[in-house]
Parts: structure tokens; sequence; C-alpha cells
């Protein structure tokens, strides 16, 4: 009689086991949350008091982020890379750049003129960067600063001066932006345009 009660608890213990659903145990490590280390912005209605000029300005912001990003609105640095917003680099970066721009900023890749300059408004962009990726604290180096012409909502001190014109490397090279991943583990930089603010956020 206790053989039989035993086993009669025994099959239904084997019946409720495989009956009743388990909870899945997922035996993939969680990711680690993104951290955000720094984040700017400013509008791209407010780039030039011209309302004409101020439109070539941020077509012109928008199609270099496109340029530079791949279409991605993000860049990535792994640790030791470094990226600079053209290939014209100093000597201290030469083999040594990983990422750029992509881009020469020329009216043949679609970048715009206000009457002056062709391309005008991609400082504004690198000048956002530079902030973003100073207060990151990522290694950065902007020779030439944009003290000619203020960069609305940037801090003096974070603008930087972008020129690219064929057979002018000495002067190319200097008005660069150059940023290196000092740290341990991966930096993303993303950027996001919401219809009038451009956003740049470091994450790693």
């Amino acid at each position: 009689m206790v053989y039989t009660i035993i086993a009669l608890y025994f099959n239904l213990w084997v019946f409720l086991w495989f009956k009743i659903p388990k909870p899945a145990v997922s035996l993939l490590a969680k990711k680690p949350a993104a951290i955000t280390l720094a984040s700017h912005q400013f509008s791209l209605e407010d780039r030039y008091h011209n309302s004409f000029v101020n439109n070539i300005f941020k077509d012109n912001i928008l199609l270099a982020i496109r340029y530079t990003t791949n279409n991605t609105n993000k860049i990535t640095l792994k640790p030791g890379e470094t990226f600079a917003f053209h290939d014209d680099v100093l000597p201290q970066y030469q083999g040594k750049v990983d990422k750029t721009g992509n881009s020469h900023f020329s009216s043949n890749e679609g970048y715009k003129s206000d009457g002056y300059l062709v391309g005008d408004g991609v400082c504004h962009l690198a000048s956002l960067l530079y902030w973003v990726a100073k207060d990151a604290g990522l290694n950065t180096l902007a020779p030439t600063r944009h003290d000619f012409a203020p960069v609305p909502d940037v801090p003096r001190q974070y603008g930087v001066s972008i020129y690219d014109a064929a057979g002018k490397s000495m002067s190319n090279e200097l008005q660069n932006l150059y940023i290196s991943n000092n740290k341990n583990r991966t930096i993303a930089f993303l950027f996001n345009y919401d219809g009038k603010n451009l956003t740049i956020k470091a994450v790693n």
C-alpha cells in the first residue's frame, strides 16, 4: 500500500514537471548598458542670421553627417583608434588614422556654396563634435581655432576651423580635427537631428 502511494506521487510529480511551463533561462550574459560620457546640441535654425545662408549651412552639415557616418548616424572608435575629419593629416597622424569624414566638402560631392565658400557649415559640425569628444575625455587635437567667426551655441574655445582644398596639404592638415579613443572600451558618437536641433552624444 505504501509503495503504491509513493508510486502515485512520483508519477504525479513527473507529469507536473513536464506539463508545467518552465521559465526560460538565458545562457547569454547581459550586455552592459551604454553609458553617456557627454552630450551637446545646437539648433540648425540659427547657424547664420541670413535665412538663405543658414539653409546652406544646414544642408552642408546634414550632408557631412551622412558622409562621415556612412548613413548610419554613428561613428564608432575601438580602443586606440583615431578619427580625422578629413584625410589630409598632420605627420604625427600619418598611417594612424582609422576613420575620416569620407569627403572633401566639394561641389562634386553635393556640398553647396553660399557665395563665399563651398561646404560652409562643416566647421560648425566639427566644433560640436570636438566639444563632445573633449567633454568625454578623449584625446583630441584641433590645431586651428574658429576665432574668425563665432559658432552659435558652441563655446568659443571649442570652435574648429576645417579646410580641405586640392594642393594645399599643409593648410589642410592644420585645419582638421583629430579624435583618438584612449579608453579601454569602444566609443560611439551618435548623431540625432530632430528637424530643428542636432545632438551629438558620446557613449561607451
